[in-house]
């Protein structure tokens, strides 16, 4: 089983990171992907090169296990990050496109209704992120962040974004591009040492937040999987849970959060096996009518809600 890590030339805050990894022991030239996407190897791990849009290559993971005959594991994006602040930020998020309706266009990839396999690395992952940025003195400039699950590309396998942001003058930042290789390195144990963010639910905690509600960069699902041993999975803001408020005397609440959350339980189930999927609330983030609709729909589903101590 190999791990693909993706970039694009087109985007000095995906191929700075990729280029950094490169630049480190042991890696050689690997197959040529069909049209003409350059890999590298070393031991378990795949580099992939295009020079297309990250989030509208679909199906790498599956492009490749027919090139090379080896089964994927899961997939890492590396991409630059855009946010209205401009404010610094290294990212980490699941993808997908939950809340769109058939024959809706998605504006970053993916398709209507889909949810990528959340990686179960993304938790481990933002405290790792966080203490090697606060080594190399990137924080307080750069804010160490989850995102929402939002855009694509179609993946079959555990995926994940890794992102540099949010202007020019830092994707190209090549402190950012070196912490977020050393990153991978560790992280996938490319050094030597034990990879971080394995899923075994023989061991440790078996509970696996799905954050529901909030904004974009889920500070209070973050509150809960900076602490040691949380695992996360898809985290819906509130863009992705859309809520119809219904006409007096009535009872349905339209819009599509109920695919939504079926979509994203789904998604986290299966990358989470033996796992018990919790639902975490950002509470605060809801109008009374929509929390309502919300617990009970968790009820019907059968999916258990959690307080951020049950996680830790």
């Amino acid at each position: 089983m190999v791990t693909l890590i993706v970039a694009t030339t087109s985007d000095p805050a995906s191929i700075n990171p990729a280029a950094a990894l490169l630049a480190m022991p042991g890696w050689t030239p690997g197959p040529t992907l069909p049209p003409d996407m350059k890999s590298f190897v070393n031991q378990q791990t795949r580099v992939i090169q295009h020079d297309g849009s990250i989030v509208k290559e679909d199906d790498l993971d599956s492009r490749w296990e027919e090139a090379t005959g080896e089964a994927v594991d899961e997939v890492i994006f590396l991409s630059r990050h855009t946010a209205v602040s401009n404010r610094p930020a290294l990212t980490v998020h699941p993808i997908g496109v939950l809340h769109l309706k058939e024959g809706e266009s998605p504006p970053q990839g993916g398709k209507p209704g889909w949810a990528a396999l959340p990686s179960p690395r993304i938790g481990p992952w933002l405290r790792l992120l966080k203490k090697m940025a606060e080594a190399h003195s990137l924080v307080p400039e750069f804010e160490i962040t989850l995102e929402g699950t939002h855009h694509g590309p179609i993946t079959s396998k555990p995926t994940m974004f890794l992102e540099i942001g949010s202007t020019e003058e830092y994707w190209k930042r090549q402190d950012a591009a070196q912490v977020m290789a050393l990153l991978m390195w560790e992280g996938l144990g490319l050094g030597g040492g034990e990879a971080v963010g394995n899923w075994n639910s023989e061991k440790g905690k078996r509970k696996v937040l799905l954050g529901i509600g909030g904004g974009h960069y889920a500070p209070r699902h973050m509150d809960v999987v900076l602490k040691d041993d949380v695992w996360v999975g898809h985290l819906l803001s509130g863009y992705s849970l859309p809520m119809e408020e219904p006409k007096p005397g009535e009872n349905h609440i339209g819009g599509t959060w109920r695919q939504s959350i079926q979509a994203a339980f789904a998604a986290t189930k299966a990358s989470f096996p033996g796992g018990e999927i919790v639902a975490h609330l950002d509470h605060k983030s809801f109008k009374g009518w929509q929390k309502k609709a919300i617990t009970e729909f968790l009820a019907e589903q059968n999916i258990n809600v959690g307080k951020p101590n049950d996680f830790t």
